[in-house]
C-alpha cells in the first residue's frame, strides 16, 4: 500500500465530509452521562466513569498513561505521578497496591509471562529508560540510550514509549517520542538490530507510539506498530521488514491491544476541524481479525465506502466530558474495556462494560 496516495484519496474524500452534521456536535443533543451506551453493532458497552476513582490526596494520577491484566486478573497501571507511578486495581475498581516513585514520565507498560513468571517493562521518556521489574517493583534490568550498543549517535533523542516482547524473548523498543526507530535487543538487553526510523514511507513512522506482537496467525506471529500522526497501524515481520498498513482515518491511534481475535486501540485524538487533530475528541476503535474496523466506543459509526474506511471522528454527543484523549486500553476475560486518558484532568480510568 501506497500510504501517500492513500491519503491524498483520504483527503479528496473527507473535504465535505468535514461539515456533514452527523460530525459535528450540536447544543441540542443531550450530554454523555454515567450509563450510557456507546459502541456499534456487536461491540457495544455501557459507560462507568466513576470505576475506577480513587482518593486524589493520597493516590494521585497525572496521566493515566497504560494498563495491562496479569494472569491474577489484577488491573495494572502506569501514571507519571511519581507518588505512585504504578496503582494496582481489582475488577471492581478497588485499588489493590500502588507503588513506584522513579519514572516521572511512566509512559508504556508491557506485561510479559515468561512460562508462568511475570514480568513489566516500563518505558519512561522522561529518563530516556527501558525497566524491566517484577511485579512488585524491583528493578531487573534496564535498557539505556541506544548510544551506548552503537545503534545511535550520542545526540540522537531516545524518547522510548512502548515495548514488545517476541516469541524468543526478544525486545522491541518503540522510540515514538524520539528518532522513531524500532530497537530490537535480546532478552538479556543485547542489541540486535533497529528498523523504521522518521519519514512518510511506507516503512517509516511519525509518532510510533506503540507496538505489540499479533500472534493470531500462530505459525507467522508478526508486529504491529502504530504510525500514530499517520492514522495507521503498520505491520512488520519479526525481523522488521515492512508487510502492510492498516490506515484509519482520522484517528491517532496509540497502542494496538490484541484480545483473542479482536484489536483495541484507544484514539488519543480525531481530526474533527480541518484534517488536524483536535482536543478532547477521543474514543475507542475495535476492528476484526481481518483488519476491518466493526464498533467506534464513543466514536462515529464505522463506514465502508467501496472497500474504502471513511473518516472517524468522536461522536462528541455520546461521551463530551468523559472520555477526552484515550491514551491505551486494556480488556479482560469478560470483554470489558479500560480506558486510560491522557491530559484528561488528572481523571482515574474509565469502564466500558460489554453488553
Amino acid at each position: 500500500m501506497n500510504l501517500s496516495s492513500s491519503r491524498r484519496d483520504f483527503m479528496k474524500a473527507t473535504a465535505t465530509t468535514l461539515l456533514a452534521p452527523s460530525i459535528l456536535s450540536t447544543s441540542s443533543m443531550a450530554s454523555a452521562a454515567d450509563g450510557d451506551i456507546v459502541g456499534h453493532g456487536s461491540h457495544r458497552y455501557k459507560i462507568q466513569a466513576g470505576w475506577g476513582k480513587l482518593d486524589a490526596a493520597q493516590f494521585p494520577v497525572k496521566n493515566c498513561h497504560e494498563m495491562v491484566m496479569d494472569s491474577k486478573g489484577r488491573l495494572i497501571m502506569v501514571t507519571d505521578e511519581t507518588k505512585n507511578n504504578i496503582l494496582v486495581y481489582d475488577r471492581s475498581g478497588k485499588l489493590l497496591e500502588s507503588w513506584g516513585h522513579e519514572y516521572p514520565g511512566g509512559h508504556g507498560l508491557t506485561l510479559w509471562n515468561a512460562n508462568g513468571e511475570e514480568f513489566l517493562f516500563i518505558c519512561d521518556p522522561n529518563s530516556g529508560k527501558v525497566t524491566k521489574t517484577d511485579l512488585k517493583g524491583k528493578v531487573l534490568m534496564t535498557i539505556e540510550h541506544p548510544s551506548k550498543v552503537g545503534a545511535y549517535k550520542p545526540e540522537d533523542k531516545f524518547l522510548p514509549t512502548e515495548t514488545a516482547v517476541g516469541p524468543t524473548g526478544d525486545i522491541y523498543v518503540a522510540d515514538g517520542y524520539g528518532s522513531q526507530w524500532i530497537l530490537q535487543y535480546t532478552s538479556k538487553g543485547e542489541f540486535i538490530r533497529k528498523f523504521g526510523g522518521s519519514g512518510d514511507e511506507d516503512g517509516q513512522f511519525s509518532t510510533a507510539h506503540g507496538i505489540t506482537v499479533d500472534y493470531r496467525n500462530k505459525s507467522n506471529p508478526t508486529l504491529l506498530i502504530t504510525s500514530r500522526a499517520h492514522n495507521a497501524f503498520k505491520r512488520f515481520t519479526l525481523d522488521g521488514k515492512y508487510l502492510s498498513t492498516i490506515f484509519l482515518p482520522g484517528a491517532y491511534v496509540c497502542r494496538p491491544v490484541i484480545h483473542g481475535d479482536t484489536l483495541y486501540a484507544g484514539v488519543c485524538w480525531s481530526r474533527l476541524r480541518y484534517l488536524n487533530q483536535t482536543p478532547n475528541s477521543g474514543f475507542v476503535t475495535i476492528l476484526d481479525k481481518n483488519d476491518k474496523v466493526i464498533s467506534n466506543p464513543g466514536g462515529t459509526k464505522p463506514e465502508y465506502r467501496n472497500g474504502q474506511l471513511q473518516l472517524m471522528v468522536q461522536d462528541k454527543a455520546a461521551v463530551d466530558g468523559i472520555l477526552m484523549h484515550c491514551h491505551d486500553v486494556c480488556i479482560d476475560n469478560d470483554e470489558n474495556i479500560y480506558i486510560c486518558q491522557w491530559n484528561a484532568k488528572q481523571t482515574y480510568p474509565v469502564k466500558l462494560a460489554r453488553i
